[in-house]
């Protein structure tokens, strides 16, 4: 159901991705070891989830600003490849399970740059 307080930047198609993502995580570190609580599970959702949050916060500016939201964005999706590298060496997702979050965040990124490159 939408919501009748509806924000433009919510019909961005790369931040519905980037809200997807973040989704996707928060259920893969669901499985991994308590000791991971405040370490790799931590670090991993705060970087899923500020994708989406950086697309929002730079919306409402400039067009120079929300090109540095978005590189931050972009930067916080490097930052979920290398946590999602360390989940898979470290036995908490599989091989196929690292492939589809590396294939998202490649889909993600690819999207970013494009708005980048528009503004």
């Amino acid at each position: 159901m939408k919501s009748k307080y509806h924000f433009k930047f919510e019909d961005l198609i790369v931040y519905q991705r980037a809200m997807d993502f973040g989704d996707r995580i928060d259920l893969q570190i669901d499985t991994f070891p308590k000791k991971e609580m405040f370490r790799l599970s931590s670090q991993f959702i705060r970087a899923a989830d500020s994708i989406a949050f950086n697309i929002s916060e730079g919306s409402g500016s400039t067009d120079a600003n929300f090109n540095r939201y978005l590189k931050m964005a972009w930067d916080s999706s490097h930052e979920c490849v290398a946590a999602s590298s360390k989940a898979r060496r470290r036995g908490y997702i599989n091989f196929e399970t690292d492939e589809e979050n590396r294939r998202q965040l490649t889909e993600i990124g690819k999207m970013i740059s494009g708005l980048r490159k528009r503004l």
